[in-house]
């Protein structure tokens, strides 16, 4: 009598239509936020990449300066070693023209040959000189060009840090994004949880307290004597009785749970470890799929949406209590129903 008092009332008013459009509103939402956060993502990895790309550049550059530092180096080594030995040269060349003049002083015959070598010197003395302004010219240069490599070197460091700050900064955004998306995830199976609570709260009050009826953790739990006869896959003709209040509990259940929420009821099929002799099915695999897609089809046509349903078949392998007694094997042969996302 309440569900046909519920069938009266539902028709005196349509909701279907804003329901639609409720439903194209948040499916237009999902999609948008979905498309935001694959663009960004691609954005980011773009980044990502071009800065790895201009990060390998600068160490390419890095490598070649540092070669480019160590031949100047070099260069200057060699002048400075030549700068030394024309100073030697500058030295000799001077205590010899000293011990000519001194020679010229004490020995006058000699004067006007110790005076050519002594002008002899001098020249060479000159040119010592001027090879020796030449060097420290290119030794100047030498550490002028040094100290703009060293001023290359400290921009591009400097380049390299703000690429690392940036990437580090992209890194920690994706992070964060990542965060927000479990947390949306994790308040979506909150609110699934929520929905299950009152779905399985509704089964109780319609089957009511029944001994081979119960609740465990997130699945609801039936004996297949409810629905089938042994080894059998045909629904009795009391199981569609209490089938149809199913059906209508979850054709209200799914006005209620926002249609952006991904969820599907899915139906287990179990049966006991005792294997099939001969008959209509091959193994307990089979007997238990074909319960549970009986199920699932007989809820379709009581206005389940497909789309809301999963058919799933466990033979005797996921067992509900171990052991051999007709009890153990009666507790095992069961439906479930589990509310769960898709």
């Amino acid at each position: 009598m309440a569900l046909a008092r519920t069938r009266r009332s539902d028709s005196g008013m349509n909701y279907w239509p804003g329901f639609v459009d409720a439903l194209s509103t948040l499916i237009l939402s999902i999609i948008f936020i979905l498309t935001v956060f694959v663009v960004v993502q691609f954005y980011l990895q773009q980044e990502v990449a071009g800065k790895d790309t201009a990060l390998n550049q600068l160490n390419a550059q890095i490598a070649q300066l540092t070669e480019l530092l160590s031949m100047e180096k070099t260069g200057k080594a060699n002048l400075e070693d030549q700068l030394t030995q024309l100073r030697a040269s500058l030295a000799d060349a001077e205590s010899e023209r000293d011990k000519a003049k001194s020679a010229a002083e004490n020995a006058g015959a000699g004067l006007t040959a110790a005076q050519g070598k002594a002008t002899e010197l001098s020249g060479a003395l000159e040119g010592e000189k001027k090879i020796s302004a030449r060097a420290l010219s290119q030794v100047e240069i030498l550490n002028q060009q040094i100290a703009a490599l060293r001023r290359q070197l400290a921009a591009i460091e400097q380049s390299l840090d703000l690429s690392e700050k940036k990437d580090k900064e992209a890194q920690a955004r994706i992070a964060d994004l990542g965060s927000r998306l479990n947390l949306a995830l994790a308040a979506r199976v909150q609110e699934l949880t929520k929905y299950r609570s009152d779905f399985f709260g509704k089964l109780r009050e319609i089957l009511g307290n029944r001994p081979d009826v119960r609740v465990v953790g997130d699945r609801f739990v039936l004996q297949s004597e409810l629905f089938f006869d042994v080894g059998k896959a045909d629904l009795k003709p009391e199981a569609r009785t209490e089938l149809d209040k199913v059906g209508a509990a979850l054709v209200e259940l799914a006005k209620k749970i926002p249609a952006d929420l991904a969820w599907v009821l899915r139906v287990d099929g179990h049966t006991d470890v005792r294997p099939i002799a001969g008959g209509q099915f091959k193994s307990n695999w089979d007997l238990s799929a074909a319960r549970a897609i009986a199920v699932v089809q007989y809820l379709i046509t009581k206005g389940v949406s497909p789309q809301r349903l999963v058919a799933a078949g466990f033979g005797e392998f996921q067992p509900f209590e171990i052991g051999t007694t007709e009890d153990a094997y009666r507790r095992n042969r069961r439906i479930e129903f589990k509310l769960t996302e898709r």
